[in-house]
Protein backbone atom coordinates (compact mmCIF):
# COMPACT_ATOMS: atom_id res chain seq x y z
CA UNK A 1 0.00 0.00 0.00
CA UNK A 2 1.29 3.45 -0.89
CA UNK A 3 1.81 5.95 1.90
CA UNK A 4 -1.08 8.14 0.69
CA UNK A 5 -3.47 5.23 0.08
CA UNK A 6 -6.26 4.62 2.56
CA UNK A 7 -7.36 1.10 3.45
CA UNK A 8 -10.77 -0.07 2.23
CA UNK A 9 -13.51 0.90 4.71
CA UNK A 10 -14.91 -1.83 6.93
CA UNK A 11 -18.60 -2.33 6.11
CA UNK A 12 -20.82 -3.32 9.05
CA UNK A 13 -24.49 -4.29 8.69
CA UNK A 14 -27.20 -4.25 11.37
CA UNK A 15 -30.35 -6.20 10.47
CA UNK A 16 -33.42 -7.43 12.35
CA UNK A 17 -37.19 -7.23 12.35
CA UNK A 18 -39.20 -4.04 12.59
CA UNK A 19 -38.98 -2.62 16.10
CA UNK A 20 -36.15 -4.97 17.08
CA UNK A 21 -33.82 -2.17 18.16
CA UNK A 22 -31.64 -1.88 15.05
CA UNK A 23 -31.66 1.91 15.09
CA UNK A 24 -30.95 2.03 18.82
CA UNK A 25 -27.91 -0.21 18.36
CA UNK A 26 -26.76 1.74 15.30
CA UNK A 27 -27.02 5.03 17.18
CA UNK A 28 -25.15 3.50 20.14
CA UNK A 29 -22.35 2.44 17.79
CA UNK A 30 -22.24 5.92 16.27
CA UNK A 31 -22.07 7.45 19.75
CA UNK A 32 -19.38 5.13 21.08
CA UNK A 33 -17.17 4.99 18.00
CA UNK A 34 -17.75 8.57 16.81
CA UNK A 35 -19.71 9.93 13.86
CA UNK A 36 -16.46 11.25 12.40
CA UNK A 37 -15.39 7.63 11.83
CA UNK A 38 -18.63 6.22 10.40
CA UNK A 39 -20.75 6.71 7.28
CA UNK A 40 -24.31 5.72 8.22
CA UNK A 41 -26.68 4.33 5.57
CA UNK A 42 -30.21 3.38 6.73
CA UNK A 43 -31.95 1.16 4.17
CA UNK A 44 -35.25 2.91 5.01
CA UNK A 45 -34.20 6.01 3.11
CA UNK A 46 -34.07 3.92 -0.09
CA UNK A 47 -37.82 3.25 -0.22
CA UNK A 48 -39.41 3.75 -3.62
CA UNK A 49 -42.24 6.23 -4.16
CA UNK A 50 -45.56 4.88 -2.92
CA UNK A 51 -46.88 4.31 -6.46
CA UNK A 52 -44.00 1.87 -7.05
CA UNK A 53 -44.50 -0.09 -3.81
CA UNK A 54 -46.05 -3.53 -4.47
CA UNK A 55 -49.67 -4.10 -3.40
CA UNK A 56 -50.59 -6.96 -1.07
CA UNK A 57 -54.24 -7.43 0.03
CA UNK A 58 -54.91 -3.86 -1.21
CA UNK A 59 -52.20 -2.56 1.15
CA UNK A 60 -48.84 -1.20 0.04
CA UNK A 61 -46.25 -3.79 1.08
CA UNK A 62 -43.35 -1.82 2.52
CA UNK A 63 -41.77 -4.98 3.94
CA UNK A 64 -41.10 -6.75 0.64
CA UNK A 65 -37.61 -6.42 -0.92
CA UNK A 66 -39.19 -4.94 -4.07
CA UNK A 67 -40.29 -1.88 -2.05
CA UNK A 68 -36.69 -0.69 -1.73
CA UNK A 69 -34.18 0.60 -4.26
CA UNK A 70 -31.46 -1.79 -3.21
CA UNK A 71 -29.59 -1.31 -6.49
CA UNK A 72 -28.95 2.29 -5.50
CA UNK A 73 -27.81 1.28 -2.01
CA UNK A 74 -25.34 -1.19 -3.51
CA UNK A 75 -24.00 1.50 -5.86
CA UNK A 76 -23.62 3.94 -2.94
CA UNK A 77 -21.77 1.39 -0.81
CA UNK A 78 -19.40 0.53 -3.67
CA UNK A 79 -18.59 4.22 -4.14
CA UNK A 80 -17.84 4.64 -0.44
CA UNK A 81 -15.72 1.49 -0.42
CA UNK A 82 -13.66 3.04 -3.21
CA UNK A 83 -13.12 6.10 -1.02
CA UNK A 84 -15.51 8.31 -3.02
CA UNK A 85 -18.31 10.55 -1.67
CA UNK A 86 -21.83 9.65 -2.77
CA UNK A 87 -25.37 11.01 -2.81
CA UNK A 88 -28.05 9.11 -0.88
CA UNK A 89 -31.81 9.64 -1.20
CA UNK A 90 -34.06 11.52 1.25
CA UNK A 91 -37.44 9.92 2.05
CA UNK A 92 -40.60 11.44 3.56
CA UNK A 93 -42.39 8.76 5.60
CA UNK A 94 -45.60 10.76 5.95
CA UNK A 95 -46.08 11.20 2.20
CA UNK A 96 -44.16 8.04 1.25
CA UNK A 97 -42.29 9.98 -1.41
CA UNK A 98 -38.64 10.39 -2.20
CA UNK A 99 -37.42 13.96 -2.23
CA UNK A 100 -35.96 15.43 -5.40
CA UNK A 101 -32.97 16.40 -3.26
CA UNK A 102 -30.26 14.05 -2.05
CA UNK A 103 -27.83 14.03 0.86
CA UNK A 104 -24.07 13.96 0.25
CA UNK A 105 -22.13 11.58 2.48
CA UNK A 106 -18.37 11.31 2.73
CA UNK A 107 -16.33 8.10 2.93
CA UNK A 108 -15.18 7.13 6.42
CA UNK A 109 -13.17 4.20 7.79
CA UNK A 110 -16.44 2.48 8.79
CA UNK A 111 -19.61 2.12 6.69
CA UNK A 112 -22.64 1.24 8.85
CA UNK A 113 -25.70 -0.10 6.99
CA UNK A 114 -29.00 -0.73 8.79
CA UNK A 115 -32.27 -2.30 7.63
CA UNK A 116 -34.77 -5.12 8.02
CA UNK A 117 -34.04 -6.74 4.65
CA UNK A 118 -30.34 -6.16 4.09
CA UNK A 119 -29.42 -9.83 4.72
CA UNK A 120 -32.15 -11.07 2.39
CA UNK A 121 -30.39 -9.64 -0.68
CA UNK A 122 -27.41 -11.84 -1.74
CA UNK A 123 -25.66 -9.14 -3.80
CA UNK A 124 -25.94 -6.66 -0.95
CA UNK A 125 -25.00 -9.20 1.70
CA UNK A 126 -21.67 -9.97 0.08
CA UNK A 127 -20.55 -6.35 0.57
CA UNK A 128 -20.63 -6.67 4.37
CA UNK A 129 -17.56 -7.51 6.43
CA UNK A 130 -19.46 -7.84 9.71
CA UNK A 131 -23.14 -8.85 9.90
CA UNK A 132 -25.12 -8.20 13.11
CA UNK A 133 -28.69 -9.41 13.62
CA UNK A 134 -30.84 -7.89 16.37
CA UNK A 135 -33.19 -10.56 17.72
CA UNK A 136 -36.18 -9.35 19.76
CA UNK A 137 -39.48 -11.06 20.65
CA UNK A 138 -42.35 -10.43 18.23
CA UNK A 139 -44.69 -8.87 20.81
CA UNK A 140 -42.04 -6.35 21.87
CA UNK A 141 -41.30 -5.49 18.24
CA UNK A 142 -44.98 -4.93 17.46
CA UNK A 143 -45.50 -2.63 20.46
CA UNK A 144 -42.46 -0.57 19.50
CA UNK A 145 -43.64 -0.29 15.89
CA UNK A 146 -47.14 0.73 17.02
CA UNK A 147 -45.75 3.47 19.28
CA UNK A 148 -43.34 4.74 16.61
CA UNK A 149 -45.82 4.82 13.73
CA UNK A 150 -48.40 6.70 15.79
CA UNK A 151 -45.95 9.19 17.29
CA UNK A 152 -43.64 9.78 14.31
CA UNK A 153 -45.58 8.89 11.16
CA UNK A 154 -49.11 10.07 11.89
CA UNK A 155 -50.69 6.60 11.74
CA UNK A 156 -53.80 5.32 13.51
CA UNK A 157 -53.77 2.25 15.76
CA UNK A 158 -56.14 0.42 13.39
CA UNK A 159 -54.01 1.06 10.32
CA UNK A 160 -50.83 -0.12 12.06
CA UNK A 161 -52.51 -3.34 13.22
CA UNK A 162 -53.97 -4.04 9.76
CA UNK A 163 -50.63 -3.50 8.07
CA UNK A 164 -48.83 -5.65 10.63
CA UNK A 165 -51.16 -8.60 10.12
CA UNK A 166 -51.38 -8.39 6.33
CA UNK A 167 -47.81 -7.56 5.31
CA UNK A 168 -45.34 -6.93 8.15
CA UNK A 169 -45.65 -10.28 9.93
CA UNK A 170 -45.82 -12.44 6.74
CA UNK A 171 -42.78 -10.66 5.25
CA UNK A 172 -40.85 -11.05 8.50
CA UNK A 173 -41.46 -14.79 8.43
CA UNK A 174 -40.64 -15.07 4.72
CA UNK A 175 -37.59 -12.81 4.45
CA UNK A 176 -36.28 -11.37 7.72
CA UNK A 177 -36.28 -14.33 10.11
CA UNK A 178 -34.62 -16.72 7.60
CA UNK A 179 -31.89 -14.14 6.93
CA UNK A 180 -30.72 -14.44 10.55
CA UNK A 181 -28.63 -17.46 9.55
CA UNK A 182 -26.25 -15.17 7.67
CA UNK A 183 -25.35 -13.15 10.77
CA UNK A 184 -21.89 -13.23 12.31
CA UNK A 185 -23.27 -11.87 15.60
CA UNK A 186 -26.79 -12.13 17.04
CA UNK A 187 -27.76 -9.57 19.70
CA UNK A 188 -30.84 -10.49 21.76
CA UNK A 189 -33.08 -7.80 23.26
CA UNK A 190 -31.92 -5.02 20.96
CA UNK A 191 -30.88 -1.70 22.45
CA UNK A 192 -31.31 -2.96 26.01
CA UNK A 193 -28.33 -5.29 25.65
CA UNK A 194 -25.63 -2.90 26.85
CA UNK A 195 -23.03 -5.67 27.19
CA UNK A 196 -23.37 -6.72 23.55
CA UNK A 197 -23.35 -3.12 22.34
CA UNK A 198 -20.15 -2.39 24.27
CA UNK A 199 -18.50 -5.53 22.87
CA UNK A 200 -19.42 -4.59 19.29
CA UNK A 201 -18.23 -1.00 19.78
CA UNK A 202 -14.94 -2.22 21.24
CA UNK A 203 -14.45 -4.51 18.26
CA UNK A 204 -15.07 -1.65 15.83
CA UNK A 205 -12.63 0.61 17.68
CA UNK A 206 -10.05 -2.17 17.37
CA UNK A 207 -10.69 -2.31 13.62
CA UNK A 208 -10.06 1.43 13.37
CA UNK A 209 -6.59 0.93 14.81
Amino acid sequence: MKANDKPRPVTIAVAGGTGSGKTTISQAILSRVGTQNITYLPHDTYYKDIDDIPLEHNIRNFDHPDALDTRMLIANILQLQRGEPTQIPIYDFRDHRRSSETSRVEPQPIILVEGILIFAEPELRQLFDVKIFVDTDADVRFIRRLQRDIAERGRTTESVIEQYLKTVRPMHLEFVEPSKRYADVIIPEGGYNAVAIDMVADRIRTMLK
